[in-house]
């Protein structure tokens, strides 16, 4: 069942230019929005041409400090991040920059769950012994976002099914799924493998022999054949 959503507005648009630390270089025009449900000043990321593709690839990210600013090997969010805005430039979409970090559970309780997985705790185990369900996101700013661009059919980039469910349940139509790469390195392969068996996150079926060697999309994004889309 489709649940209606309270409507939110574009408030801004500013282009920024961007530049990571490989070197790689983009240009987003950075979307700020008014009415968005939980009042938190999430934005998108608009990429490439989106309104010239036939369907937008867009993903939902996650803020992550430790991952996405100080490049902690403890998770993959910075790769990710680093992939998602490749790929979407060269097919036209959006990354929303959503501010739930920890899986919604804020930087300091995730501080702290950090150290509950140090004395054995898994990243899902460790957020219910602090109180927080193992996964707090809720995506219905995400949906308002998207239905604010126009962006009502997209190509989801993602292996978290839990997204796609829930944008779907907002009135998003996930018109296909496009997984992303496999960034495992020493540091986080229990991690992942935790999302795989407990978060049910599409990674298991990935090869796990090139650890420390995240892969890069290579050649122009030209069509679903190219992203990987599923059906």
């Amino acid at each position: 069942m489709t649940e209606a959503v309270q409507a939110a507005a574009i408030r801004r648009r500013i282009r920024i230019p961007l530049r990571f630390a490989d070197g790689y270089s983009s240009t987003a025009t950075v979307v700020s929005f008014v009415g968005l449900i939980d009042a938190q000043q999430h934005v998108a990321l608009e990429l490439g041409r989106p309104a010239a593709a036939a369907l937008p690839l867009v993903r939902l990210h996650s803020e992550c400090l430790t991952g996405d600013v100080f490049g902690s090997q403890r998770c993959d969010c910075g790769p990710q991040l680093r992939e998602a805005v490749e790929r979407i430039t060269k097919h036209g979409g959006y990354v929303l920059y959503l501010r739930q970090e920890g899986r919604g559970i804020g930087l300091y309780d995730k501080l702290d769950a950090y150290a509950l997985q140090d004395r054995g705790l898994d990243t899902y185990d460790a957020n219910l012994a602090l109180g927080h369900q193992a996964d707090e996101r809720d995506y219905t700013s995400a949906a308002q976002m998207l239905h604010a661009l126009g962006a009502d059919r997209i190509a989801l980039l993602s292996n978290n099914p839990d997204k796609g469910t829930q944008l779907a349940r907002l009135g998003i139509t996930i018109a296909s799924r496009v997984p992303t790469a496999l960034h495992l390195t020493g540091a986080n392969a229990a991690y992942l493998a935790t999302k795989a068996q407990r978060g049910g996150h599409d990674l298991l079926s990935r090869s796990f022999d090139h650890a420390g060697r995240p892969r890069r999309p290579t050649g122009p994004l030209a069509g679903p054949a190219d992203l990987g889309f599923e059906a």
